[in-house]
């Protein structure tokens, strides 16, 4: 019998008192992408909370209903969880970005200064979006006219096009779309993800730095490759 260690990308939901607000929030974007989180892998962080053993049942139960199945728990004291409970994760490295979901005013604000008015199914944002901004747009694509800067984060239920320079995260098909598509000017990106399957900065060939490409996925790989 053989053990290893793999690493996985999960979305981390942070739920704040009082939860019932929260929840009221997150069923609010829930309504625009109802299927966003079926699938995926979701950790709870609960140091905001401090919510005991029933309460941790019942929150998670909450998000069952919701179709949002919890991977583990972080920001809880391992003695609070009972046996039937995700198990408590330590190790995590945060994201620089800001939190996945949050209410949709919010979000625009989040997104760019002055983004262009988005049709029912793309966004084009006019600005660069700069290191620490998040733009999420599971409805459809999104069209970037300048660059995304280190640390930056797209998240889009559609395909992405970066007009500059791609250094940041950028996460395409996330509702679910495998045939979505990520196109930038020049790729100095931390990390690639199409429907769920993701590349770092480690594993895109370092002949395409600088370059226009693209990355799609056949079947379970993912493809990037230079745009000639």
């Amino acid at each position: 019998m053989r053990f290893q260690a793999h690493s996985y990308l999960a979305f981390v939901l942070t739920p704040e008192p009082p939860i019932f607000d929260w929840l009221a929030q997150l069923d609010t974007w829930l309504a625009r992408s109802p299927d966003f989180f079926v699938g995926r892998p979701v950790v709870l962080n609960l140091a905001p909370a401090a919510l005991n053993g029933p309460g941790i049942a019942q929150l998670i139960a909450s998000l069952e209903e919701r179709k949002i199945r919890i991977l583990g728990l972080e920001g809880v004291d391992p003695g609070a969880v009972g046996p039937r409970l995700p198990p408590v994760l330590r190790g995590g490295r945060p994201s620089k970005t800001a939190p996945l979901v949050e209410p949709p005013a919010r979000e625009k604000a989040a997104a760019s200064p002055a983004p262009a008015k988005p049709s029912s199914c793309s966004l084009v944002i006019e600005d660069p979006i700069r290191s620490g901004q998040s733009v999420i747009f599971p409805e459809g694509d999104v069209t970037v006219l300048g660059s995304v800067g280190s640390g930056a984060e797209i998240v889009a239920g559609g395909s992405i096009h970066v007009y500059g320079t791609l250094r940041g995260r950028a996460m395409a098909g996330a509702s679910g779309n495998p045939r979505a598509r990520i196109f930038c000017h020049k790729i100095e990106a931390e990390l690639l993800a199409i429907d769920g399957f993701y590349a770092t900065a480690e594993e895109i060939d370092g002949a395409l730095r600088s370059r226009p490409a693209q990355a799609w996925l056949e079947g379970n790989v993912m493809k990037i490759t230079a745009l000639n």
